[in-house]
Order: structure tokens, then C-alpha cells, then sequence
């Protein structure tokens, strides 16, 4: 089990950044992917924007960016606000059994 998985089954979201170039690995590795050298881990911030989404009965579901490098698909609460693309949302609740699981809300 890597970093990322620990850390997500705490509730923690985490990433990857090289010491040396500073680049954002994702998906997270041990390694940077750019130049080959050693990362730390870090949390990722918690806002992000809707790139897509979709809705399946009452569920709704979205792809978000965080860092304009992470994207990430899971299913968010609209609480009855307007839903679009480039709206800001927050990483609520992420979590690990088995498979990754992220959940949304859509920011004002």
C-alpha cells in the first residue's frame, strides 16, 4: 500500500511533488514523472471547479480540478444551487475501502 492509499483511508487527500523541479506528480508516485527524483507528499487543497458533470436519478456526479493539475470524479451535493461547469466546489469527505470515494459541495 503507497502513501496516497494511507493517507486517503485517514481521510486525507495527498499528492505527490517533486523536491527538485516542483511539479505536482499525479497520479501520485514515489518518483517524479518529469525528472525521475524523489517526492514529498503533501494535502492538496480542498477547492476545486467542476470540469463536467452528470446526474443518474438524484445523484450527481462531476469531475473536479484542484491545483489546475488534479482531476478527480466523484459525487457531489448541490444542496439546491445553480450546477455548471468552472463552479467552485469543496472535497467534503474523501475515503478508501477498497476504492477510492470523493464528495463534492458545490461552493456559493
Amino acid at each position: 500500500m503507497n502513501k496516497f492509499d494511507i493517507e486517503l483511508k485517514k481521510g486525507n487527500f495527498v499528492t505527490s511533488e517533486c523536491k527538485y523541479c516542483a511539479k505536482i506528480v499525479w497520479p501520485p508516485s514515489n518518483y517524479c514523472d518529469n525528472c525521475f527524483n524523489d517526492v514529498t507528499w503533501r494535502k492538496v487543497s480542498l477547492y476545486g471547479k467542476i470540469i463536467e458533470w452528470s446526474k443518474k436519478g438524484n445523484d450527481i456526479f462531476c469531475i473536479s480540478e484542484f491545483e489546475n493539475t488534479i482531476r478527480i470524479i466523484g459525487k457531489l451535493d448541490i444542496k439546491n444551487k445553480t450546477l455548471g461547469s468552472g463552479k467552485l466546489v469543496k472535497l467534503s469527505k474523501c475515503s478508501a475501502n477498497g476504492k477510492c470515494k470523493f464528495f463534492f459541495t458545490l461552493m456559493e
